[in-house]
């Protein structure tokens, strides 16, 4: 049951990312939103650790503030996964990307507060 509330959540934060960051649409019905959050994880869980391993003295050498462009690439890969899986959703750039990566991470981390880690 935590899982479908999570996954509620992040299709809630990729709506507020929607509608907050220019650059970043979604065409089609409100439900296409929870098959974009679960390509977007999807994408965090298999592709971003090893984008994270590889890039580790990058990470480091910033202080961690590489961590925000690989977020910006995850959220980029879920555009173009989802433009070819037909779903709707579009990021029309790195820089759209970047900011969405932020708003998406701080919405996110805000509505998962309310959800306990108990399973």
């Amino acid at each position: 049951m935590t899982f479908l509330i999570r996954l509620v959540l992040a299709a809630a934060a990729l709506w507020a990312t929607v509608y907050f960051v220019p650059g970043i649409s979604h065409t089609g019905p409100l439900y296409h939103l929870l098959i974009v959050a679960i390509v977007f994880g999807l994408v965090n869980a298999l592709i971003r650790p090893l984008l994270v391993a590889l890039t580790c003295p990058l990470i480091v050498l910033t202080l961690g503030l590489f961590a925000l462009v690989l977020n910006a690439l995850m959220l980029w890969l879920t555009s173009a996964l989802s433009g070819a899986l037909g779903i709707g959703f579009h990021v029309s750039g790195f820089i759209p990307a970047f900011i969405g990566g932020l708003v998406f991470g701080i919405v996110s981390a805000i509505l998962n507060i309310f959800v306990s880690d108990d399973d």
